[in-house]
């Protein structure tokens, strides 16, 4: 059997890896919602969801799952709203249930996976924006149809180009020269 501190250190990169393999947060980083330290905030998200573990050992996945939300919403002002959270809380909590018993298989798949995809982000997403009263924050949803990661630039507003105000035309007699609206 492993030692104390294998399991711990084989379970804190899983967790990290789990987290990367999100396409929330993947996107969360790459596009600097969390400000131009959004990696560092990724790292300090695994580390907060370790913590979660040795503080309260009776953590369950919907306390993973609020607390990956949660994240989200406070350090990337991203609400997720396509319940992606559920199959990384799952991934966590059979991480951490694999390491304590000594199998790192779990770790290894995990660890190959994240090394596979080379931190390309995942083509199948979209984000949304949506602008309420309030100015709640982006979420992002999961579209099978759509290839392309929308970014959530939104397009500035056409508006009408002011007019100039044109001069009435005076004729030799001093007569203005009614124009029609459509000539204008």
């Amino acid at each position: 059997m492993a030692d104390q501190e294998t399991i711990q250190t084989n379970f804190d990169l899983g967790i990290w890896y789990a987290l990367g393999l999100w396409p929330a947060l993947t996107i969360a980083v790459t596009s600097n919602w969390g400000g131009p330290d959004s990696s560092a905030k990724r790292d300090w998200f695994a580390g907060a969801v370790s913590d979660l573990f040795a503080e309260r050992p009776d953590t369950d996945q919907f306390d993973v799952e609020a607390v990956l939300l949660q994240v989200m919403q406070d350090e990337f002002d991203l609400n997720v709203e396509d319940e992606s959270e559920i199959p990384v809380a799952e991934e966590i909590m059979k991480l951490r249930k694999e390491t304590a018993e000594g199998d790192f298989s779990g770790f290894e798949t995990v660890k190959r996976r994240f090394e596979e995809r080379g931190g390309r982000v995942p083509q199948n997403l979209q984000v949304v924006e949506h602008k309420h009263d309030d100015d709640e924050s982006s979420e992002e949803e999961s579209d099978d149809d759509d290839d392309d990661v929308e970014m959530g630039d939104a397009a500035p507003a056409l508006v009408p180009a002011p007019r100039e105000r044109q001069e009435p035309e005076v004729d030799d007699d001093g007569f203005t020269k009614v124009v029609g609206k459509k000539k204008r």
